[in-house]
């Protein structure tokens, strides 16, 4: 079983490089966060993230074209349990999480003065893969672009800030997913439309379609919307806030 050890900024990060190096797909892999990492204060106290990604034998259940494809498997080291919970030790209540994650989003929206609704809604597609259950909610009212930002920054960081402070509330791996007037569903299905009009273009022209730089999250959607897709595959390029994706033509 081939196996690689890789550092990132980011878990996401670290399992791209993972997924290019070994030449597999999420849904034939393992992967064992060895560490979470930490961004610091400042840059002070930073720490990369830390994965060993297995590539599985898929044997004989790859031989139906029929067969769903499995999610990936993922765990934590026993050195990192403490930073994180797994399914077998946590089932984090849905309405105890939907009630806090309410509860905190509220207040924090109340500190920044602003005048919103927060909806609770279904969890948008994909849902983080390792966390025991989600919620979502819509920040919903008027001129609300500050809670998105540039690239969707700020909605990332408050999201990031909700489930930090539920998470150690309840001590599991719960996961809130937060969006502003929709913006979050909508760039879902613009970057799903996005992956396979340019997946389109590289079959019928045979050149590299690089993409504009995207966080993780949604780099993922695009690898994701194309990893089954003939004849193209997905690599990321470039480093921290202009990391992108490459669309290549597959050698045959």
């Amino acid at each position: 079983m081939e196996s690689l050890e890789i550092s990132a900024k980011s878990v996401d990060e670290a399992v791209e490089q993972a997924l290019q190096q070994l030449g597999a797909k999420l849904s034939e892999v393992e992967i064992v966060i060895l560490s979470e990492g930490r961004a610091g204060i400042l840059g002070i106290g930073a720490e990369d993230a830390r994965v060993r990604v297995n590539k599985l034998d898929m044997g004989r259940s790859r031989m139906s074209a029929d067969f769903p494809p499995r999610p990936p498997v993922i765990s934590y080291a026993p050195h990192a349990a403490e930073r994180a919970v797994t399914h077998a030790t946590v089932d984090a209540d849905a309405t105890e999480l939907s009630s806090i994650g309410r509860e905190v989003l509220e207040k924090i929206l109340d500190e920044l003065a602003l005048d919103a609704e927060v909806v609770e809604t279904e969890p948008p597609a994909p849902v983080v893969p390792s966390a025991d259950s989600a919620v979502a909610f819509d920040i919903r009212g008027d001129d609300l672009g500050i809670l998105i930002g540039r690239r969707g920054q700020t909605l990332a960081a408050l999201q990031y800030l909700v489930n930090l402070i539920v998470n150690k509330r309840l001590k599991s791996r719960a996961a809130i997913m937060v969006d502003v007037e929709g913006y979050r569903a909508r760039r879902y299905e613009t970057l799903r439309g996005l992956a396979s009009r340019m997946a389109d273009r590289v079959r019928h022209t045979g050149q590299t379609v690089t993409l504009e730089p995207m966080s993780a999250a949604e780099r993922r959607i695009i690898h994701m919307a194309l990893q089954d897709y003939p004849d193209v595959t997905t690599q990321s390029v470039g480093e921290g806030e202009e990391r992108k994706v490459s669309i290549v033509l597959k050698r045959q």
